[in-house]
């Protein structure tokens, strides 16, 4: 078998660097060259007339070339197996290689410090507070499935806030499964890490917190989104039972609008829906009647020890934001109707109370502001450097209404106000994406039911600092 023309040429090669290589020494003459050509074209002779070795060291390369061919194809099958880690400000993410599987894994932290002011009558403990520490995994696992798991572990027990799993069929339509916010209240259903002020507004108070049940949801290319579901129930201000505490439900919906959201006018910021919910309530204590606080989270209205919700509930709350540039305008009002009884007195009555608030804000380092607070400053704080981070001051005003028959009969004039209002002020410094720190002074006026003593003004300024990934 001939020898192939490249390895020959090599060999050649070889051959003849390793003979003139000495010739820097002392220059070869004409007859040692010519010696030395005949020697290499004896060598390759022997070698082309060797076909065993040739066809050896040919299979010998092809061996090699194919375990280099099946490496690389090993290297491609590991990596396209392998998950892709990542850690960054949003936290730990664990990703499928394929992208098809992911979990996140991110955290809330937020202590407080609370002082009042003229509390004579009233008094309160000044206090430092841990007033959340949460842990969330949530992702998804393949293109159907979502699901989200938050841990409460403030307070003196820990608790489950969000567990539910999202069936997403389409964007338009996806069902969730378990305990998550119900869709009433505009600011509750912000995340607690980006609310304007410290506490919620006086709405917030009317509005139910998180419960158990199927909710159906979706979002449009038109900017309209929706929310409507069935749940266990829960009372005014307040997360519901782990279980149902009697046997009927609560149908709670909400529609809201953002027609110009993706475009570049005036408009492309301003938010605004409808929310409702309807549903029977019976039974006594707190699962089933609200206990309304103020700003300062103190408890200023209950219903009677022996008064009972007695039939239906209803909530309806027109709400609406406007959010351009650095400016920032959250409103909403609610309506609470609540049928209760007190067999004792033989009395029974339809209930309606109300709240409003109107908040604003402006960023006074020119980010963005939202609905989800300065997603980022655009230059962080740094140490002994010029970044400062981002300043947004915010202002709120609200009230909140009982109604006039809840007196003497459902609720105590002497223990319960017969309504609030209140401003406040709050400084929030981003210092950076993940930490925060406010200031917020809050006042309160009261107004007191007929034949009872007007409460003080609650005087509280509050701070915190909040760390989130």
């Amino acid at each position: 078998m001939p020898m192939h023309r490249p390895l020959a040429v090599s060999a050649l090669a070889l051959a003849l660097a390793a003979t003139i290589a000495p010739a820097h020494a002392a220059d070869p003459t004409n007859a040692e060259l010519l010696a030395r050509i005949a020697a290499l074209e004896q060598r390759i002779a022997v070698l082309e007339g060797n076909g065993s070795a040739t066809a050896d060291v040919d299979q010998r390369l092809r061996v090699v070339e194919r375990n280099q061919e099946l490496q690389a194809e090993a290297d491609a099958t590991k990596a396209a197996a392998t998950p892709v880690v990542s850690l960054g400000e949003k936290g730990l993410s664990v990703k499928s290689a394929d992208n098809a599987f992911e979990v996140k894994f991110r955290g809330l932290v937020q202590g407080d410090g609370r002082t009042w002011f003229g509390d004579d009558k009233f008094p309160q403990n000044d206090t430092f507070l841990l007033r959340r520490a949460e842990a969330t995994i949530d992702g998804t696992w393949g293109p159907l499935v979502g699901f989200r798991l938050n841990g409460q572990f403030a307070g003196d027990s820990a608790t489950v806030q969000d567990a539910y799993v999202d069936l997403k069929f389409d964007p338009r339509a996806t069902l969730r499964v378990g305990k998550t916010k119900t869709p009433i209240g505009l600011e509750r259903l912000q995340s607690s890490a980006s609310t304007g002020e410290i506490e919620l507004g006086f709405p917030s108070e009317l509005a139910p917190g998180r419960d158990i049940g199927v909710q159906l949801q979706g979002e449009f290319q038109s900017g309209a989104s929706y929310q409507l579901g069935v749940y266990n129930g829960a009372p005014d201000g307040r997360d519901g039972a782990t279980t149902n505490p009697d046997d009927d439900f609560e149908l709670a919906g909400r529609l809201f609008f953002e027609p110009w959201k993706n475009d570049a006018n005036a408009l492309s910021g301003l938010g605004f829906g409808l929310a409702a919910s309807t549903g029977d309530k019976h039974g006594n204590g707190n699962n089933f009647l609200p206990r309304y606080r103020t700003p300062g989270q103190v408890q200023v209205f209950g219903y009677l020890g022996d008064v009972n919700a007695n039939g239906a509930q209803t909530r309806i709350s027109p709400q609406a934001y406007y959010y351009k540039g650095r400016f920032g305008l959250l409103g909403e009002y609610i309506v609470s109707k609540q049928d209760v009884a007190a067999p004792a007195r033989s009395a029974e009555a339809t209930l309606s109370n109300r709240a409003w608030q109107l908040l604003g804000g402006v960023v006074l380092t020119g980010e963005d502001a939202g609905y989800k607070g300065v997603v980022k400053p655009d230059h962080p704080f740094t140490l002994n450097g010029p970044g400062w981070g981002a300043f947004e001051l915010v202002a709120r005003y609200g009230r909140l209404m009982i109604d006039d028959d809840a007196f003497p009969l459902f609720a105590d004039p002497a223990k319960s106000v017969a309504g609030e209002s209140g401003w406040g002020l709050a400084l929030n410094w981003y210092l950076t994406s993940n930490f925060k720190l406010v200031a917020n002074y809050t006042q309160t006026r009261f107004d007191a039911a007929l034949g009872a003593v007007e409460r003080e003004d609650e005087k509280a300024f509050f701070t915190r600092a909040q760390f989130s990934f």
